[in-house]
């Protein structure tokens, strides 16, 4: 069944002998292609920010545009190894790089950060409501700890005193 001829995911032959998806001219199952092209960016996105090290190319280039040799500098690692997660961030849509001469200066693409930004949201807000029930729980705890501290307190306020 090509993509084209179908309409639904209900009328796929789940017996039907799978086919190599995304090649061209053969035919591929609708399911197969929602997946690749719906699912594989953000996997490709998380993949990306993964690595400890782009990450920390990502925030040296929140700060500022900078050509290779000065990350190579900060990083402390290959010139290779760096151009080679430059290459990953530009092709993953998180940098862009800018000829200036003979050098290349990378920049954050701040676009893609903010679509994961908007995607994370609803997340952050489940933390938050569950932090603030466990910040109400732990306050309810402490006032019988400190009622029972305080009362000691002035008994023993009261034997010094006698």
């Amino acid at each position: 069944m090509d993509v084209a001829e179908s309409s639904s995911v209900s009328g796929l032959d789940a017996t039907a002998t799978p086919r190599r998806p995304c090649v061209r001219g053969e035919r591929i199952y609708i399911l197969t292609f929602i997946y690749l092209f719906s699912n594989i960016r953000w996997m490709t996105v998380f993949e990306v920010l993964a690595e400890p090290n782009r990450r920390w190319i990502l925030d040296l280039l929140r700060e500022r545009q900078q050509p290779v040799g000065d990350l190579v500098r900060t990083l402390q690692i290959s010139q290779p190894a760096v151009s080679k997660h430059l290459r990953v961030l530009r092709d993953a849509g998180f940098v862009e790089a800018q000829a200036d001469a003979q050098r290349r200066l990378y920049r954050v693409r701040e676009q893609p950060l903010r679509e994961l930004d908007e995607w994370l949201e609803p997340y952050r807000a489940m933390w938050s409501d569950s932090l603030d029930a466990l910040t109400r729980h732990l306050e309810t705890m402490d006032e019988p700890a400190r009622r029972s501290a305080h009362g000691r307190s002035e008994s023993k306020a009261r034997r010094k005193t006698t």
